[in-house]
């Protein structure tokens, strides 16, 4: 029969467990609902992005300089940025010995998304992406009659530029190979030869008139931005529930045990 003075260590070393594990699942539940709530605000972000995307793409079409007033304001650069798909207009004329091509898919086949500098005629010149040509048409030679001379009228989406590589999975640029993984605007205008100083801090996504020989297809700007944060939200909260009954449970079937 054990003795008092060897049941009190015991029940000591029990109500340390005890009192060890309620602040674990404490931390853990303070952990998956500060995730579920932070997913909820997540979500609240995005459809605020994407009500306000929709937006911008149905407004009449803007000029350059419109959105050049705008180019810093928002939440940053990318999708966050105020300009980012609001329709523009722009006048000039296409340096097409500046063609820069970025790698991409389009309608299942691999090729590329020409962007070519557009002299505005004030020293001013903006990265069109006229739009996508396959693999193997990559070379201006091999697309005869896709190159308009004199000036041009585009109509287009403002797209904002990039603050850095968007991912460490996405590929680093090549610029001697003018291959492009990831749009990085200084690199794109100084591999032209082009002093980025007059290079406007944005893209324009050409919309999808036809170009001269059907080359580049335009209109190949994407919209569809993932929104999951509400199955994110329902996973954390989920789990939060979960780890909430199980310690209830263990709660209740400890003081059942006879002492």
């Amino acid at each position: 029969m054990a003795s008092s003075s060897d049941a009190h260590p015991l029940r000591s070393v029990r109500h340390g467990r005890v009192v060890l594990a309620a602040v674990l699942v404490l931390c853990a539940l303070a952990l998956l609902l500060s995730l579920g709530t932070w997913q909820m605000q997540r979500l609240h972000w995005k459809e605020g992005l994407i009500a306000a995307i929709a937006e911008r793409r149905a407004a009449p079409p803007v000029s350059v300089d419109e959105i050049e007033s705008h180019a810093g304001e928002g939440a940053g650069e990318g999708e966050g940025s105020a300009i980012d798909f609001r329709a523009v207009t722009a006048t000039g004329t296409f340096r097409h010995a500046g063609e820069r091509h970025f790698f991409a898919t389009y309608d299942g086949r691999t090729g590329y998304y020409v962007y070519t500098p557009l002299d505005l005629g004030d020293g001013r010149l903006v990265f069109v992406n006229r739009g996508f040509v396959p693999f193997e048409l990559k070379e201006p030679a091999t697309r005869p009659g896709s190159q308009p001379e004199g000036p041009v009228t585009i109509t287009g989406l403002a797209r904002a530029r990039l603050a850095a590589k968007p991912s460490w999975v996405v590929p680093d640029n090549d610029p001697a190979k003018n291959i492009f993984y990831w749009k990085d605007l200084t690199v794109m205008a100084q591999s032209d030869g082009l002093d980025p100083a007059r290079v406007l801090p944005f893209f324009i996504d050409a919309d999808a008139t036809p170009n001269p020989s059907g080359l580049p297809i335009g209109g190949v700007t994407q919209f569809d931005l993932p929104n999951n944060h509400l199955q994110y939200a329902l996973t954390w909260y989920g789990l939060a529930a979960a780890l909430a009954g199980f310690s209830l449970f263990a709660v209740i079937r400890m003081r059942a045990r006879p002492a």
